[in-house]
């Protein structure tokens, strides 16, 4: 079946362990054809990997069930249809809780879910070797088969997050598998609003232009029949729409112009934004080509232990103080850990006003692959200094037995290998095929920049924040740096000032690692990659911000020579809010 009005998408989960209450936000807010839910991430899986350890019929989102004791029958009264990958390691697990739930509601749910990202069983076959969960990123057509079978509910595993919409968009219009163009204007959509409040104000660089008093609305995303969109939200709820929310949400967490999918690549240099009014911004332009021959593979495996103790150090000496600490821990300790890294926060003043501002905090973490060494007996190590150490010794909390950490790489696989499988509601089993034609994934030769006219005399030096947006998050141990100008002028500043060399003197802490940028003038944006800079993943990082997420907004308090003309007009605000072009 396939339909003329837009398809309207709505988003109520951006991560496992967003706010329960958006799923009956999103369904009693206002009129939408689908509800999407994000729940799954490179340390989800590994989350969700523990998890069925301990209970071989767990491996999914808990959270998702809450929200379904409540809004399910919601859901099917509004003939709303649902599309998630709460399934994480488990679908048909969570599948067959949810056709318990609707049996005890009392409400008529059709259940379908998608499987066969799982490689677990054949991971050594494929050259994956032993970890603790390997999963491949699926695409979208198992979601579109099961709906196309009338499916209320779709539960997936290790799909790509655009995916969700894609599915939900290609079934409503029943594209075909060579539109690419419209599904790559859906991968843009389904990019936007796959982090929830993100596209409404969350982590925004402009935050002081959004209203932040109610919670921030969920996003939607108006799909049209050529893969063109509107990103909206529920009339009355928190937050704004802005081309400048959309654009941060667009350069978060990607590479270069080519966006790779299991289904199509996404040309993100074609991607233009307008404003269409009041929290409505238009996505239009995005040009597609054929996949990859290789699906990516999401690869968890148990690193060791860690543990951590926080030392405050209060006042003068502070540098002696930790000299002091940190020779007396390493000397008590029975056994040194594999890994022991020290970090020293200078956050204290001079003469301060206050004990917390005349504080610094020395930060060490242990890792190890043996839980006893870096367990208590490391924490009973720091505690029992406390008397006889630097004065004014104290901790920030009691230290704590060690716990198991993950490690993240990635890998590729030959997307044939993968049985990408619909389960349809009547149980039926439909294998789904790979894409036929594919390309392989090659560098977009640089755009060429447009000059930028003023002398480097006329400059002032002041924060880049003043006329830059920035967001920043990690992708396993990359780290994305997205960064956008409000302003055509602007843009061609930022674009001839801020290149690689800069960046590794503004961040220093990234300077040893390899860098590439990304240049994408139709957002009048940019992207940095830092390749290594996040180490091993989340749950094995040892940085003060693991997952990147503050980079954007450290760059952007960096100071730098300014036009002063652009300084000026920041200023008095003449750089935005931007309105699109």
């Amino acid at each position: 079946m396939t339909h003329a009005a837009p398809a309207r998408i709505g988003n109520a989960s951006g991560f496992y362990g967003d706010r329960l209450s958006a799923f009956r936000e999103m369904l009693e807010g206002g009129p939408l054809d689908y509800v999407t839910g994000d729940y799954l991430a490179e340390l989800t899986m590994l989350i969700l990997g523990r998890d069925r350890m301990k209970d071989p019929n767990g491996g999914w989102a808990k959270t998702f069930m809450k929200q379904m004791k409540e809004c399910l029958a919601i859901a099917v009264s509004k003939k709303v249809r649902i599309v998630v990958n709460a399934g994480g390691l488990n679908p048909a697990g969570l599948a067959g809780a949810l056709r318990s739930l609707a049996s005890d509601l009392g409400v008529s749910a059709r259940v379908a879910h998608v499987e066969g990202d799982d490689l677990m069983g054949r991971a050594a076959a494929l050259g994956l070797g032993s970890p603790l969960t390997a999963n491949a990123y699926l695409g979208a057509w198992g979601i579109v088969e099961c709906l196309r079978a009338g499916a209320d509910v779709v539960v997936t595993g290790r799909v790509t997050d655009a995916s969700l919409v894609v599915g939900a968009a290609a079934a409503h219009f029943g594209w075909k598998r060579d539109d690419w163009d419209a599904l790559a204007g859906a991968v843009a959509a389904g990019h936007v609003i796959e982090c929830g409040p993100q596209a409404t104000g969350g982590n925004f660089a402009f935050f002081t232009e959004i209203d932040m008093g109610a919670p921030l609305g969920f996003p939607i995303a108006e799909i049209d029949a050529d893969g063109s969109s509107v990103i909206t939200k529920h009339p009355g709820t928190g937050g704004a729409v802005t081309v400048d929310t959309v654009t941060a949400q667009l350069v978060y967490e990607i590479g270069g112009a080519r966006y790779a999918g299991p289904d199509v690549t996404t040309r993100f240099d074609t991607i233009e934004l307008a404003s269409e009014g009041a929290d409505r911004v238009r996505i239009r332009g995005a040009k597609g080509e054929p996949p990859p021959p290789t699906l990516k593979v999401c690869l968890n495996h148990l690193g060791g232990f860690r543990n951590d103790v926080t030392f405050v150090l209060v006042g003068l000496d502070v540098e002696a103080k930790a000299r002091v600490v940190r020779a007396q821990l390493e000397a008590a300790l029975a056994k040194r850990p594999s890994e022991l890294v020290w970090s020293l926060t200078r956050t204290d003043r001079e003469d301060a006003d206050e004990e917390a501002l005349a504080s610094a905090m020395l930060r060490v973490i242990a890792k190890d692959r043996d839980a006893r060494v870096v367990g208590r007996d490391f924490s009973s190590a720091a505690v029992g200094l406390a008397l006889a150490s630097y004065p004014g010794f104290t901790l920030t909390s009691p230290p704590e037995d060690a716990s198991p950490y993950g490690v993240y790489t990635a890998a590729f696989v030959d997307a044939k290998e993968v049985a990408h499988t619909a389960v349809l509601p009547d149980g039926a089993r439909l294998v789904v095929d790979h894409p036929t034609t594919t390309r392989a994934l090659e560098p977009v030769p640089p755009p060429i920049l447009a000059p930028f006219s003023e002398t480097p005399e006329e400059t002032v030096r002041a924060p880049l924040g003043l006329v830059l947006g920035a967001r920043s998050g990690d992708k396993g141990g990359m780290a994305n740096i997205g960064v956008w100008a409000r302003t055509d002028d602007a843009f061609a500043w930022m674009a001839h000032a801020l290149d690689v060399a800069t960046l590794r003197k503004l961040l220093p802490e990234a300077s040893g690692y390899p860098i590439e940028r990304h240049v994408f003038p139709r957002l009048r944006a940019m992207n940095f990659v830092i390749d290594g800079l996040l180490g091993e993943g989340v749950s094995s990082g040892t940085r003060f911000d693991p997952q990147g997420k503050g980079l954007g907004e450290w760059l952007r308090s960096r100071h730098w020579e300014i036009p002063r003309s652009l300084a000026a007009l920041a200023t008095k605000g003449a750089l935005g809010p931007s309105k699109g072009r």
